[in-house]
């Protein structure tokens, strides 16, 4: 297996919150089969002129277990939030169902998120 290096952008995240926040990253699935992989990094980045609230969601794959990384931080206006600070997540699946790493703004279009992974671990 080889380990890939990812990032993956989702520009003007809506306000939609929990399992139906707009998808940052889904855990891949290759022949059937998923990859586990580790999240390096989130970024919140708040474009607005206003302070705004945001939240990073785990949508576990057993359908039950799902959390909140982190649940209405301030992001000021006009900077960027380092969600995961030196911390690492593993997300997984089993090939039909996996992890997805969600995102939900206290204002629409306000916020920008970008995540880091190794893929195929």
């Amino acid at each position: 297996m080889a380990n890939d290096f990812k990032r993956y952008t989702k520009p003007s995240v809506g306000t939609s919150t929990g399992a139906s926040a707009n998808a940052l990253y889904t855990v891949p699935s290759t022949g059937g089969t998923a990859m586990e992989s580790i999240v390096i990094g989130i970024s919140l980045s708040n474009k607005s002129n206003a302070g705004i609230t945001a939240s990073v969601f785990l949508d576990n794959y057993l359908g039950s277990g799902d959390v909140y990384i982190v649940k209405g931080a301030s992001v000021p206006a006009g900077s960027t939030l380092e969600v995961m600070a030196g911390n690492k997540l593993v997300v997984q699946g089993n090939g039909t169902a996996n992890d997805v790493v969600r995102v939900e703004a206290g204002t629409a279009a306000a916020l920008d998120a970008t995540i880091s992974v190794l893929e195929d671990v």
